[in-house]
């Protein structure tokens, strides 16, 4: 066994498999053990498997989990010192991987990294999952080094030094095997979005560090599942954010927050509405809303387990201003 496991929750996945996993095993099989979970796929995924890429061993599972409880199923299965967790479209390079778990290797207050991600179709441009890094604002929008919104930019070096950030992309992310479990894990709850974000905020809160690795690179596709806009998308979107937050929130800002984002989502719920003519997104923060309503007493141990073990009472990668505010109104659309 390797000290590294690439584990790629795959869910009808074969066309993405099979253009990229070429590079995973080229770049990567001399450093880990290359692993497919395949989340009830109904396609020829693991057809393909066999056929195509024989080295590459297989978890299956007994049905469709998500991406978050896919993952917990699959992982429990792995026992490698990391995981690497890694979308089904992601192109990898040359050295990517050697080079997080040098870094790794050299910071163990490091829990968790992630390589800089650029867009596989405009190879210049950072890519909107993860681009360079992300943060969160103080009412929970989050944002990268490189994309801010619907702004994405051209990489050109502005962000290559290795940074400390709040969360790491889950196409890309490295993280230690026993971070992932004394953390919880990813929400299974969640299903999909938002739970990697989930995940390194608690894992900050307890005072380990996530970093982005830039001089590492991969290409992401992006969006396969669910593409932007879809209102499933929007709707698991507003949901498990808001859920994030009652967890993750520190006390002292949890009312403030949570009444500003109340008033927030419904000036993007009727945004939709009104400017966009867009019925589906309406109704899909509508219902994101009501379905977090519903769902947060589920999640006041949860809660009370994450305060009682925070170490970093502010989190400071957490910023303390609006992203709204400073793009919108002060027309900051770039990180830098």
């Amino acid at each position: 066994m390797k000290r590294v496991a690439i584990v790629i929750l795959n869910w009808n996945g074969a066309k993405m498999m099979h253009r990229f996993l070429p590079s995973v095993i080229e770049y990567s099989q001399d450093v880990a053990d290359i692993i497919v979970a395949d989340n009830a796929s109904t396609d020829n995924s693991l057809q393909l498997l066999r056929d195509e890429f024989p080295s590459v061993q297989t978890i299956v599972l007994d049905k469709n989990y998500g991406f978050a409880e896919g993952y917990n199923r699959a992982l429990k299965q792995v026992d490698n010192e990391y995981y690497m967790l890694l979308n089904s479209d992601v192109e990898v390079t040359e050295g990517w991987l050697n080079l997080l778990v040098e870094f790794m290797d050299a910071h163990l207050e490091a829990a968790a990294c992630q390589p800089k991600l650029r867009a596989e179709h405009t190879r210049d441009m950072f890519e909107y999952a993860g681009a360079s890094g992300g943060y969160l604002d103080r009412y929970g929008y989050p944002f990268c080094r490189g994309r801010i919104f619907d702004t994405v930019e051209k990489d050109e070096g502005q962000y290559d030094d290795v940074a400390e950030v709040l969360w790491a992309t889950g196409a890309a992310l490295m993280i230690r095997r026993a971070d992932y479990w004394d953390a919880g894990a990813l929400d299974g709850r969640f299903f999909a979005h938002c739970e990697e974000i989930d995940l390194c905020w608690r894992l900050s809160s307890f005072g380990r560090k996530i970093y982005c690795v830039p001089q590492s690179v991969v290409y992401h596709v992006g969006g396969g599942t669910l593409p932007k806009g879809n209102p499933m998308k929007t709707y698991l979107n507003f949901r498990n954010n808001l859920t994030m937050l009652y967890k993750n929130l520190p006390e002292q800002e949890l009312r403030h927050v949570m009444r500003v984002r109340f008033w927030l989502d419904y000036v993007a719920a009727f945004k939709s509405l009104l400017l966009d003519r867009n019925w589906g997104e309406f109704r899909a923060v509508l219902r994101g809303r009501r379905a977090f309503k519903a769902w947060r007493s589920d999640f006041a141990e949860d809660r009370k387990r994450i305060q009682a073990r925070r170490v970093d009472k502010s989190c400071k990668m957490r910023k303390p201003y609006s992203i709204l505010w400073m793009y919108y109104v002060k027309g900051k659309h770039t990180y830098k």
